[in-house]
């Protein structure tokens, strides 16, 4: 079966979105089919794009041009300068391309970076970020963020919030459906059919029977325990400063992480360039690039794509391993 070509969101046009979306295509022209929802007008015509009517041209159209379903914006797009005349079509996009997956004219969706402060500021945007307005569109309670590339998959069970409200946040029910959702994603997207599964302490030494905070043996440990009575292939808390080394790496699938810091450091100092944002749980497929908006070079043409690339790529290469047709 012909798998749909990918739908990859404008995201923000000051950023570096626009100029990752041209180098992407050069890439990735003659190997897998995807196409842009945005306004055409904020390209930098680097490279020659045509517009489509329907996600379904896109396959013909790439090896000579960018496919571009058209989305009018209000205002144009000036690289590194924010307006706040554009937000609501910025969400207005990622609402089409979620819509266009769950429909199944595409086969997976991937995202452009968004400003969070210019939505909040132009479209009163009510959700903490990208994952959580996707998790609203997905109709789903609970989503994980998964950070992956082809040395590390990590996953944060808590993500943007300060370091001191990380043990208050933790809890047993959160951290089990976090591992149960990353779990059930790396069987039915990933192709992993047993995965296995390794959980950081929260605290040096994984706490240190106590000597360095009791949350590693009274919260996370019963959480393994209880899913290693179920069959799962998992183990820990395990010390996160002996975790990420190559031959620890080796020994798992994912690392379950108990803070943001404790699972980006790692991938990112693996492979800064080319780590891809998975959000598992939603009833589509969704990746992203790791990385922001990037105002500060945007539109200077210096900007990498090897994290856009690598995230068209994993959103087709799981569309290819489903063997279920998403459902709206």
């Amino acid at each position: 079966m012909t798998v749909k070509p990918v739908a990859l969101t404008c995201g923000d046009p000051a950023g570096v979105g626009p100029e990752l979306t041209e180098k992407a295509w050069g890439a990735l022209k003659n190997s897998l089919p995807f196409f842009l929802i945005g306004d055409p007008d904020h390209l930098p015509g680097t490279c020659p794009h045509e517009i489509i009517m329907s996600a379904s041209e896109a396959p013909d159209v790439m090896p000579r041009a960018l496919p571009v379903l058209p989305h009018p914006f209000d205002a144009p797009a000036q690289p590194g300068t924010l307006n706040p005349d554009n937000a609501e079509s910025v969400v207005d996009v990622i609402a089409r391309g979620v819509d266009l997956v769950l429909d199944g004219e595409a086969s997976a969706l991937c995202t452009n970076p968004i400003h969070k402060k210019a939505l909040k500021d132009g479209a009163d945007f009510p959700w903490p970020g990208h994952t959580e307005f996707l998790a609203y569109l997905g109709q789903v309670d609970q989503v994980v963020m998964m950070l992956a590339s082809a040395a590390l998959r990590v996953v944060p069970a808590t993500i943007h919030i300060p370091l001191a409200d990380v043990p208050q946040a933790l809890t047993a029910e959160g951290l089990e459906e976090t591992i149960r959702i990353t779990a059930a994603g790396l069987r039915g997207q990933l192709g992993i059919d047993a995965p296995r599964v390794a959980v950081a302490g929260l605290n040096p030494h994984a706490g240190e029977g106590g000597a360095m905070g009791y949350e590693d043996a009274a919260l996370i440990a019963p959480v393994i325990a209880r899913l290693q009575a179920e069959g799962m292939d998992i183990r820990g808390p395990l010390p996160a400063d002996t975790m990420f080394h190559d031959r620890a790496r080796a020994s798992y699938d994912v690392a379950i992480c108990m803070y943001h810091d404790q699972a980006l450091i790692p991938i990112k100092t693996l492979d800064f360039d080319r780590g891809v944002n998975v959000t598992l749980g939603l009833p589509f497929i969704r990746t992203s690039p790791d990385h922001g908006t990037a105002l500060d070079i945007a539109g200077q043409g210096i900007a990498t794509p090897s994290s856009l690339i690598e995230a068209l790529k994993m959103a087709h290469d799981m569309a290819h391993r489903c063997t279920k047709a998403p459902q709206k």
